[in-house]
């Protein structure tokens, strides 16, 4: 009788080991959920993503199984995919069919401060054939502002201003609108200063002032997110300065192709430098200025004539906005500080004409 029970057990014993054998081929039951035991790593205790990395195991995971067990989702951890790209979003749609539209936003990541514009930077060109970016300086300004705004609008376009602090904070009205329309919005300094030239070349924190209240001042204009897209003066780009954008974190741009809209008086001939330019380089960040009045007479026949040349334009847009500095924005309220508590009310709430 005892030589039956134990042959019994031992076949009992043979039998179960057969099993676990069997499920731990199949990769099923509760064995590929258990924790490493002491001593026992965890890539030979769990199951093996198939032709993949082994699965990551977090330090906290680690320490739970040393202990013996942990949670299945922290043994069995997926492994470390990287995210497909995004696809880009579609432009907006025009509804005026002979508008010039917008071919197509490209988004800028400007950390460490790169640099773009041939007429200074080679590296990057990202822009293909007969493509334009649209930049405007100097801005915002009464008059001007609104009909380069109107012009791109009935023309279902965008376009990038870069902006003086002290304009902005004169007519942060202007400012707003551009920000409404969707145009991307950089800075230009805080009074258009020639940063190449003393006092700032010699002073360093001065010329940082100069650019940090004008980065501040349109923030503050915007009321909302800005770009860290910065434009020197005269396009003048002391090193220095350059490295100090770095940064920032704020990209730097110079140009492909200068209008020199700010030397023409008649709207036609802006047209023509544009055109003629654009013509000889094929493609370009074209350089004008929202501050002169002929150049915002022009735009309407200079988008007409963009269009019929078969030129797109492109919206730069950066993937982070700007960061302003809180001793910068101080020095900017402290400019304004006999309007900040009683000038806060909206012009149409205090003012109406009630006889003409």
């Amino acid at each position: 009788m005892r030589i039956v029970v134990v042959a019994f057990a031992v076949l009992t014993t043979l039998g179960l080991v057969a099993f676990g054998v069997v499920l731990a081929q199949k990769g099923t039951g509760p064995v590929a959920l258990m924790a490493p035991a002491a001593g026992v790593s965890a890539a030979q205790n769990t199951v093996p993503a198939a032709k993949s990395e082994k699965a990551p195991i977090r330090p906290a995971e680690a320490a739970n199984g040393a202990a013996g067990f942990a949670p299945a989702a922290a043994v069995i951890a997926a492994p470390a995919l990287s995210a497909p790209a995004p696809m880009p979003k579609p432009v907006a749609a025009c509804n005026n069919p002979d508008a010039l539209g917008l071919s197509r936003v490209i988004e800028i990541d400007t950390t460490g401060g790169p640099a773009f514009g041939t007429e200074h930077f080679k590296q990057y060109d990202f822009l293909r054939d007969k493509e334009v970016a649209l930049t405007f300086d100097d801005g915002p300004w009464p008059g001007n502002t609104p009909m380069v705004l109107k012009a791109l609008q009935d023309n279902c376009t965008k376009a990038t201003f870069f902006e003086i602090g002290e304009h902005a904070t004169w007519r942060p009205d202007l400012a707003k609108q551009l920000a409404a329309a969707g145009m991307t919005i950089g800075n230009h300094t805080w009074s258009h200063k020639d940063l190449a030239k003393n006092p700032y070349a010699k002073d360093i924190e001065q010329a940082k002032q100069e650019i940090e209240m004008g980065v501040s001042a349109v923030h503050m204009a915007v009321g909302g997110p800005t770009a860290p897209f910065f434009r020197f003066p005269d396009l003048q780009q002391p090193r220095d300065l350059m490295l100090y954008l770095g940064t920032r974190n704020i990209a730097i741009f110079s140009t492909d192709i200068d209008t020199f809209d700010f030397k023409l008086r008649r709207p036609e001939d802006v047209v023509k430098s544009a055109m003629t330019k654009l013509a000889k380089n094929g493609k370009g960040i074209l350089l004008m200025h929202d501050f002169q009045h002929a150049t915002a007479e022009a735009m309407p026949e200079l988008l007409r004539q963009l269009k019929a040349g078969g030129y797109k334009i492109v919206q730069m847009v950066p993937k982070e906005p700007v960061t302003t500095l809180a001793e910068y924005d101080d020095m900017v309220r402290a400019r304004d500080k006999y309007s900040i508590s009683n000038n806060a009310r909206s012009e149409s709430s205090i003012i109406k004409t009630i006889s003409e």
